[in-house]
């Protein structure tokens, strides 16, 4: 008799990995389709965003939910934080008030500490009265003239190594290091994978295209869809759409319609001359779309940073952000980007979007001009569902019985979408009531830090990126 699944998931990014992942820590067989030859592709994530400061403009309710939910993502794969803070300003050109910003702050200190109370493992962002530090003109003045540290520990140190580097009289003050960790995309891919092989629930197709998926839920069958690929039909009780921007393509299959945006970005890799100390990552708040938008600095190891500058000739794309059409769930980006998406880059937009993006951070870091490129974008096309292309908390919609549709905007929202998806698994009686939810992943858990290390390497050579990329700045034991 063929093999009937519990649940299909079709799409190996990060939210399909730790749903399977999940559904497999308590027994739920499953079934989880990749197209590409490794899980978690794009689009690319580097920071964690416990409190959303990179987005000035959305709401208190959703710095808090992305708090939590980083949390819970950092919690969950410890393996690939990176234990540095972050530096937030705002250009004196810039129309944001450092007291709204201030305030927020002070909002999510609140809410951090309310966190730990629930669970006290809650703590991974240090100590709530430590999560920021803010530095009047006079303060940073004092720490400019105070020498490096190699490895910083402090608040005062890390900013003491940036603001050697920074043009600060263009900013308002004060500004504030804050502790949003960086979040590395490879290394979490290395976990997820490596765990997924040795699942005993958790059945990995990678390099593996869905072509069809019927829906069989009229048949008084054991199972409601057959999904097809070029050589196997698979039979599972409940299907999960996790196709991130391509999950339209699903829903125009099954005749669902939904409202949808989807948004191409990208960052950029450079190289630039070894520092004294490790830095920060550098944020310098901007209005998005405009010339003077938002400049982002993310350092790795081996003298790498990566670029978003949120401008149409850097991180977006003039048509990059579009919208579903009425008869149809999946909209179709131009050719440009396409090529871009499917085919890969040209030599030329590599680099003249990287030295757009060097010049950028530049303006703020005079020395910065002497970066190179360092390698290829990181890019990728995200969804957002409704028609609100500022909402950053995005997580799941059930538009049929025995059917999910991820619809994750960060990253960090995936252990969320994970557990609604096992709410909905026992209310439509595809698995039994699970009488303790465990906090803790053993499948990941198991995976050792040298695996990681080895892992992680192989995959970011394998997709033409310097392996740099998939070490950590702060070394974990």
């Amino acid at each position: 008799m063929d093999k009937v699944y519990d649940v299909g998931i079709i799409g190996g990014g990060v939210s399909g990995v730790v749903t399977s992942l999940e559904l497999g820590k308590y027994g739920i067989n499953n079934v989880l389709f990749e197209q590409e030859n490794s899980v978690v592709n794009g689009p690319p994530f580097c920071h964690l965003h416990a409190g959303g400061n990179l987005y000035p403009d959305i709401s208190d309710e959703q710095c808090q939910m992305l708090m939590k939910q980083s949390i819970e993502m950092a919690r969950l794969f410890p393996q690939s934080i990176d234990e540095r803070p972050t530096f937030i300003s705002i250009p004196k050109s810039q129309k944001y008030d450092v007291n709204t910003i201030q305030s927020r702050l002070e909002m999510l200190v609140d809410y951090y500490q309310s966190l730990i109370e629930e669970d006290p493992l809650n703590e991974i962002l240090g100590a709530p009265k430590e999560y920021f530090k803010s530095y009047s003109k006079s303060e940073i003045d004092e720490l400019a003239k105070r020498p490096y540290t190699e490895v910083p520990k402090t608040a005062d140190e890390w900013l003491t190594n940036a603001v050697k580097f920074i043009d600060y009289d263009q900013l308002k003050t004060p500004v504030t290091l804050v502790q949003e960790y960086g979040w590395n995309m490879f290394r979490l891919a290395a976990q997820a994978q490596l765990a997924l092989n040795q699942a005993e629930n958790c059945e990995l197709k990678t390099n593996t295209k869905v072509f069809d998926v019927k829906d069989l839920r009229d048949q008084n069958l054991d199972y409601n869809w057959e999904i097809h690929t070029e050589n196997e039909v698979f039979k599972v009780k409940y299907l999960v759409n996790s196709c991130g921007f391509k999950s339209g393509e699903i829903d125009d299959s099954l005749h669902i319609h939904s409202e949808r945006l989807i948004e191409f970005k990208a960052a950029y890799v450079s190289k630039w001359q070894p520092i004294s100390g490790l830095i920060p990552e550098l944020i310098f708040h901007g209005e998005r779309g405009t010339p003077g938008g938002m400049v982002q600095l993310t350092p790795y190891s081996g003298d790498y940073y990566q670029i978003h500058g949120m401008t149409e000739n850097i991180t977006l794309f003039q048509d990059g952000l579009i919208q579903a059409k009425d008869n149809e769930a999946q909209p179709e980006f131009n050719d440009d980007i396409k090529q871009k998406l499917f085919c890969g880059w040209e030599s030329k937009d590599i680099h003249s979007r990287t030295e757009n993006a060097i010049a950028s951070v530049s303006h703020f870091v005079p020395e910065f001009k002497t970066a190179t490129v360092g390698g290829p974008p990181l890019f990728g096309a995200q969804q957002i569902p409704g028609d609100d292309a500022t909402l950053r908390v995005g997580e799941v919609s059930f538009p049929h019985q025995f059917y999910a549709r991820s619809e994750i905007i960060k990253a960090s929202s995936a252990l969320t979408v994970a557990n609604q998806i096992i709410d909905r698994l026992q209310e439509e009686n595809i698995v039994p009531e699970i009488e303790n939810r465990l906090q803790v992943n053993a499948l990941i858990d198991a995976i050792s830090k040298q695996e990681i290390d080895d892992f992680a390497a192989k995959l970011t050579t394998e997709r033409g990126y310097p392996q740099e990329l998939s070490r950590l700045i702060i070394e974990r034991t």
